[in-house]
């Protein structure tokens, strides 16, 4: 089995060694370093922001002697979700790794339907369960980034950004549109 991997890091800098500290708390699996092994993916989300550059940082992972906690879409990981969007504990910080399925972006919305009893969360997850499922990993420890070697990184350009922009705004809509789908049938 190998227990090495490539992943990928969009950003408007060269990071060699990540600062686990600098992440949001209240992202999906709280703070830390938010990788993906789908370098195609980490292109769509790449940014573009006036006067700065925008990088696909490469690197290689050694998952040997880490602690990792591997979700699946399903209710754990909802709930744990849930819990890091809204502050809470993290359940989940004595791991060096979190890998799962990145969260749509209409979970805060869904989010508040469950909290408002317009619908029930078994509902409520059938709405998280549609689209297209993408992986992140997440370093949360020291240790993690002491397993992490930085191989490169490439410059995105301005019109390769737009082009995945274009991507993503139709993969949006067609979600939105089985979303309301599914949203009429509860």
């Amino acid at each position: 089995m190998n227990e090495t991997i490539r992943i990928y890091h969009a950003g408007f800098d060269l990071i060699e060694t990540p600062d686990i500290t600098r992440g949001r708390a209240n992202a999906d699996f709280g703070q830390g370093f938010y990788v993906s092994p789908n370098e195609e993916f980490c292109r769509r989300w790449a940014k573009h922001r006036k006067g700065e550059k925008t990088y696909i940082n490469t690197y290689e992972l050694d998952l040997k002697g880490l602690k990792i906690k591997r979700f699946q879409r399903d209710e754990e990981w909802f709930s744990y979700i849930y819990d890091n969007r809204y502050h809470k504990d993290d359940r989940n910080k004595d791991h060096d790794l979190i890998i799962g399925p990145i969260a749509n972006d209409t979970i805060y919305d869904t989010f508040g339907i469950i909290t408002s009893g317009i619908l029930s969360k078994e509902d409520a997850m059938k709405l998280l369960m549609i689209g297209n499922v993408y992986e992140q990993i997440v370093l949360k420890s020291e240790k993690a980034v002491s397993h992490l070697k930085f191989l490169s990184y490439e410059e995105v350009s301005e019109d390769e950004i737009a082009s995945y922009r274009e991507i993503l705004s139709k993969e949006q809509e067609d979600y939105q549109k089985r979303f309301v789908a599914l949203l009429e049938t509860f």
